[in-house]
């Protein structure tokens, strides 16, 4: 459980970081544009932000179980 908080929290920062900066090769790819088609920009930054929420509380949630 430990690695995997661990992993979580570092995967929910790198979505943070992807959703804050928008680098222009990882922002660019097929599936976030496709997002950004669907859901706008607006929604996708919405969407990256919950779903990096969401990998950070689990991750928390399973670094504290694993101590």
């Amino acid at each position: 459980m430990l690695y995997l908080g661990i992993g979580l929290i570092l995967y929910g920062l790198l979505v943070f970081w992807i959703t804050l900066a928008k680098p222009g090769k990882i922002w660019n790819m097929g599936k976030i544009q496709g997002f950004v088609n669907i859901l706008g920009d607006l929604g996708t930054r919405i969407f990256f932000s919950v779903w990096g929420a969401a990998s950070l509380g689990f991750g928390i949630y399973f670094l504290l179980k694993a101590l």
